[in-house]
């Protein structure tokens, strides 16, 4: 009878989870490959095994001389992209379709191990609005190191809670250590998404973003619920689209040094797409998710002139019309009010979805 309940328990944690899951891995002496086996048959997930491009080293040869070379390399640069080894191609390299993402890896020397870092050093930014957690497995050293090296490595994330250290004495009980930590965790749900919004670059491609925890993108998101928001964007200092919103938020400043990708909201009614570093004093109002700095200067034309930016609660991709001035027909914004005399923005006429300009 306690067996039957086990297994019941595990069923009811293996489908509580509605948001799709991700598992990435890196494992050397086969004690992660474990961990990941017995935390997969408690909940429903994608798994992905981080492999090295160069599988003979033996990284624990000379007292771990190549491993501690290979960490030593990383400390000495960590945002040189030439101090971490390559790894083998990975079988997934978009990370968009995932909410939810659990790390598992083991612990070098204190520190988390290289070929791990490697892969999220590369598509670390892919996380960008994701919900994390982290399992560390050592032989008996703690793990502060490692959660320090994720926390560098993975920003503007949401860390579902604590990270599970599964050593070499408790190691025989993994299965039982994480049935115990997956209730105390965090993880996206599906219909979890007011904290999102959308970017539409010329009616054409639409970028997901992740809002900031303040008022101002509090004040952005109850805008939006009553209808998008249109504006003209330029370049300024070859680092950011710029343009004002014809409406003013809360500020809520502070010194800020940008990243590719960030969202800022300047004097309270100017907002700023970046696709490179600035350092000022202005608000945070969110951050773009899954695009590259290189991807970012494509989509939103760096240095090509002005584009059009309109932000909502919709994902607009799939707008089959495109106006460049209002109509006569009834028109209705997309939280169903009648506009009775649009401007820009999206809304519904004649049942479809049309862009005003």
């Amino acid at each position: 009878m306690r067996r039957l309940f086990s297994v019941f328990c595990m069923m009811l944690l293996a489908v509580s989870i509605s948001a799709k899951t991700l598992v990435v891995y890196y494992s050397y002496t086969n004690n992660c490959h474990e961990i990941v086996t017995s935390l997969t048959s408690l909940i429903q997930a994608d798994v992905m095994r981080i492999e090295p491009a160069d599988k003979t080293q033996k990284y624990e040869a000379n007292n771990y001389a190549i491993g501690t070379a290979l960490l030593n390399a990383i400390k000495a640069a960590p945002n040189d992209a030439a101090s971490y080894p390559a790894i083998a191609p990975v079988s997934i390299t978009d990370l968009s379709q995932y909410e939810n993402i659990v790390i598992v890896t083991p612990l070098w020397w204190s520190q988390m191990a290289a070929i791990m870092q490697t892969f999220l050093f590369n598509y670390g930014t892919q996380m960008t609005g994701k919900n994390v957690a982290l399992i560390v497995s050592s032989h008996s050293s703690g793990i502060s190191g490692v959660v320090a090296d994720a926390e560098r490595l993975v920003k503007n994330i949401t860390w579902m809670g604590d990270a599970l250290w599964i050593n070499a004495s408790n190691h025989s009980n993994r299965a039982s250590l994480i049935q115990n930590w997956l209730p105390t965790l965090n993880f996206a749900e599906k219909q979890t998404t007011m904290n999102k919004i959308y970017i539409t670059i010329d009616g054409k491609q639409t970028l997901t973003a992740t809002l900031a925890n303040n008022t101002s993108a509090q004040a952005l998101m109850e805008a939006l619920k009553q209808a998008p928001i249109t504006y003209e964007a330029h370049d300024y200092g070859n680092f950011e689209k710029v343009g004002p919103l014809e409406q003013s938020f809360p500020e809520n400043n502070e010194n800020i040094t940008t990243e590719p990708g960030d969202i800022i909201l300047y004097q309270g009614s100017n907002l700023c797409l970046y696709y490179d570093t600035n350092t000022w004093t202005f608000t945070s109002i969110g951050k773009i998710e899954g695009k590259t700095q290189a991807e970012l200067k494509q989509i939103l034309k760096a240095g090509q002139g002005n584009i059009t930016v309109t932000l909502s609660l919709i994902n607009t991709t799939g707008i089959s019309n495109v106006r460049s001035n209002a109509e006569n027909d009834v028109h209705y914004s997309l939280n169903g009010q009648r506009a009775n005399s649009p401007s820009k923005g999206i809304f519904i006429r004649n049942g479809n979805k049309v862009v005003i300009k």
